[in-house]
């Protein structure tokens, strides 16, 4: 999310051209001025960029297809690591990215590397969409998502891979119902809990 709120940042500030350039220069001067943070709405946690929520906004296929762009310059990176060390500086945080084992917290005390395979994820972006009233085409969602997977797989700075000290949960057949029973043991052994 917070990835993504940089993307649309940017888009609205006419920092990325037509053809996907990035003003570097002015998009790190800018972000002295980003105010991203994270509110409760309805009991949902929500982005917002000041007083906007953006939530519905960071989701777009726009935004989705510019956000790896964005993820990879090393500014951007450390900006975002610094806001969410900041929120996760009191620990009892549950956090989520393709870096948040490995770059932003690699001393957290539970590490779970969640994937599925790419049609399944594909499949779920696109109902997300759907529900929200959105028209997207699933051949679309599915290569901005493969797109993206190698993007940031294949990036010099932080890129997406497994950490050696995660549990590795393929939730590809899985209801979240299963996904819940999963972590509930996995937490409750690591930190021996018997009920």
């Amino acid at each position: 999310a917070m990835y993504r709120a940089v993307t649309l940042f940017a888009q609205d500030q006419g920092l990325i051209s037509e053809s996907d350039e990035i003003n570097e220069g002015d998009l790190k001067s800018a972000l002295a001025t980003l105010d991203v943070h994270f509110s409760n709405v309805e009991g949902k946690s929500c982005t917002f960029i000041g007083d906007r929520c953006i939530e519905a906004e960071i989701r777009s296929l726009k935004v989705a297809g510019q956000v790896s762009q964005i993820s990879a310059l090393g500014f951007v990176r450390e900006y975002v690591d610094a806001k969410l060390r900041e929120f996760g500086s009191e620990r009892g945080v549950v956090m989520d990215g393709r870096d948040i084992g490995t770059t932003v917290f690699p001393d957290a005390e539970i590490k779970i590397f969640l994937t599925a395979s790419q049609e399944i994820r594909a499949r779920r972006r696109y109902d997300e969409m759907v529900a929200k009233g959105e028209s997207p085409v699933l051949e679309d969602v599915l290569k901005n998502l493969v797109d993206r997977d190698y993007i940031d797989s294949h990036r010099e700075v932080s890129p997406l891979r497994c950490s050696d000290e995660a549990f590795v949960l393929d939730n590809s057949d899985m209801s979240l119902q299963d996904e819940l029973i999963w972590i509930r043991g996995l937490v409750q052994g690591m930190f021996r809990i018997l009920k």
